[in-house]
């Protein structure tokens, strides 16, 4: 009785501590998938010299589309990470700049980080842009000539045709690993 109740403390224990660890895991969304491709696609094809960032950025995270509403003045938008090209997990965007979006707008953001400790900032949702941080749009000429500031360079792209600088103050991200490749317990066979 007594083992079989120390048994079951245990049990308690190391279930409690795993699900205290708050790390949730993602799977892939093949729409939004498709979106980030597409939104790389339409980065490279506007801004031909941003091909160096993606051939030599330790990774960048890909949002296709940022809106809000002027009724609560945030802007919200899901995303992917990219790793060498390869989906490693999905993120989020909340921006709450105080000020009210301009009704209909959207756009789509790119982040490149440097080096792996820019990425590790996103990753542990540690990375929060304030009003310091300024955006490049990818269709000015200053695009080409972007360059990275604290390990990360945003690129954005507005839609809709219109023409205006999206602030990106008041940025915060969440990252969702990749469950296949973030995962610490990897089941075998027949799980």
């Amino acid at each position: 009785m007594r083992n079989t109740l120390q048994y079951a403390f245990g049990l308690l224990v190391l279930s409690n501590t795993l699900a205290g660890c708050g790390i949730i895991y993602t799977v892939k969304d093949p729409h939004l998938h498709e979106d980030v491709l597409a939104t790389v696609t339409e980065f490279k094809q506007r801004a031909p010299g941003l091909e160096r960032f993606f051939a030599t950025a330790h990774g960048y995270a890909v949002f296709p589309s940022i809106g809000g509403t002027a009724y609560t003045g945030r802007r919200f938008g899901k995303g992917e990470l990219l790793i060498k090209g390869h989906w490693d997990g999905n993120c989020s965007v909340i921006q709450d700049c105080g000020g009210t979006p301009r009704h209909g707008t959207s756009y789509s953001e790119l982040i490149f980080f440097k080096d792996a400790t820019a990425l590790d900032r996103f990753e542990s949702d540690e990375l929060t842009f304030g009003s310091h941080v300024t955006a490049v749009d990818v269709s000015s000429s200053a695009a080409a000539n972007a360059n990275y500031r604290k390990g990360v360079l945003v690129i954005t792209q507005t839609k809709g045709g219109l023409t205006w600088q999206p602030t990106i103050c008041g940025q915060v991200f969440n990252y969702e690993p990749n469950y296949q490749t973030h995962s610490a317990f990897v089941m075998g066979p027949g799980y």
